[in-house]
């Protein structure tokens, strides 16, 4: 305990008004100090980062774990008909609306042979839900459209998706699957890496908290030791990683010592579990562009590369998350088709497309309609993968294909967006 003395020398009593001036001036001094220290601590504060613990290589610093804030109920991201999934019943991020067959748009005028090969594809992992319609799929291979339409109509019911607060509009967009040269071993004109997941990513995961942004694993030569002999390719341009992070996977044609030449799909391993930011909107927001599709951000790299190099590294640098890959080795008619998306399925070009998995879960079909500049799309599609931008009730990433064509679409899609789900009577 404390004890504070109090001095008993006698003083003539002041003023009533000057103990109230006093008093006053006191207050306002001991009032200021707080709101000054108040903005002081606003304004501070240690930048998130760690380290995995089990990284056996030159210590780098680890600053203290993320603290999330509370967040609402979350879908399990498994598969359609496991607990834990979003259902007619059960709403997470989007509320389903019955519906009757005449209201989806175009309904009638879908050639179904693609969403039929999809549908086989689904049928790989479909889950307790769509397992069981497997069979009346195979059956119908070699049908017409109008019995396989006949078929849908018997053994589904649609379901309008919109918001929780009844939106029934949202955004289409689309990714792809570049392909790339690169080299099995850093050279000249090969220099930029890609990398497999560093040790113990994945307990950083569990445990909540970020790796490293993309910034720091291009700067920080602790932080690229950590990464060192995970190179899994390296890359003639950092535009091209960066197209490759963002878009989850994508083929390399690898050019070995000896000359061979040997296609290598890498597939998503994991993430440094940083959000991502759009470079297109970090150009916009500065007056950089006034078309922030890819075909527009390539061509302001291109005039601005020479001039401005910083420019274009700090443009690389505002999108904070990095992505690490895993070589994926595939033979015969399994090489040719699409990468494996989240449900575990390789993805049909025009017909899969990337949900948010608290919205829609995997391997349901859905009924898609949107209009734009970048393509007219009635269709039946499938919902096989997700991504980190792709959030939202009324949200899809439409899986355009392999190469610089359906990068060319994927690039320029951007559009309006109607969604039905077509679930199981």
């Amino acid at each position: 305990m404390v004890h504070h003395t109090i001095k008993t020398k006698m003083h003539p009593a002041p003023k009533a008004s000057s103990k109230i001036n006093s008093m006053k001036q006191l207050l306002w001094r001991v009032a200021s100090a707080l709101i000054v220290g108040s903005l002081a601590a606003c304004g501070s504060g240690p930048r998130v980062r760690a380290l995995p613990d089990d990284v056996a290589r030159p210590a780098v610093v680890a600053p203290a774990p993320v603290v999330r804030p509370p967040e609402a109920p979350r879908a399990s991201g498994a598969l359609a008909g496991l607990p834990g999934t979003p259902s007619p019943q059960q709403s997470y991020r989007s509320r389903w609306v019955a519906v009757s067959w005449d209201d989806l748009p175009g309904w009638q005028d879908d050639s179904l042979q693609d969403a039929w090969n999809a549908w086989l594809q689904n049928c790989e992992r479909p889950g307790p839900l769509f397992g069981p319609l497997c069979p009346g799929v195979r059956q119908l291979l070699l049908a017409s459209d109008d019995e396989r339409r006949v078929w849908m109509m018997a053994h589904l019911q649609p379901y309008r998706v919109e918001s929780l607060d009844g939106a029934i509009e949202g955004l289409l967009t689309s990714y792809y699957e570049p392909v790339f040269e690169a080299s099995s071993q850093r050279r000249p004109g090969f220099e930029v890496p890609l990398y497999a997941p560093p040790d113990g990513l994945s307990d950083l995961r569990r445990s909540g908290r970020m790796w490293f942004t993309r910034q720091e694993i291009d700067t920080q030569p602790q932080v690229q030791e950590a990464l060192r002999g995970r190179e899994v390719a390296w890359l003639a341009d950092p535009i091209d990683a960066l197209v490759l992070h963002i878009q989850g996977s994508g083929r390399v044609r690898i050019t070995e010592a000896d000359g061979q030449v040997r296609v290598v799909r890498l597939a998503f391993a994991a993430s440094n579990e940083q959000p991502y930011q759009s470079v297109g909107r970090w150009l916009l927001d500065r007056g950089l562009v006034r078309d922030a599709s890819w075909p527009g951000i390539k061509a302001w790299i291109r005039t601005t590369q020479q001039s401005n190099p910083r420019l274009v590294q700090d443009m690389l640098w505002s999108n904070p998350r990095y992505v690490f890959f895993s070589p994926e080795q595939r033979s015969g008619v399994d090489a040719e088709a699409g990468p494996r998306g989240a449900q575990g399925v390789p993805l049909t070009p025009g017909r899969s497309i990337a949900v948010d998995k608290d919205s829609v879960p995997y391997a349901t079909p859905l009924w898609m309609f949107s209009s734009g500049s970048g393509a007219n799309l009635q269709r039946v599609v499938f919902a096989q993968d997700t991504g980190s931008a792709i959030v939202g009730a009324v949200r899809a990433d439409y899986f355009a294909g392999t190469g610089p064509q359906a990068g060319e679409l994927a690039g320029r899609m951007k559009q309006n967006l109607r969604l039905w789900v077509l679930w199981p009577r």
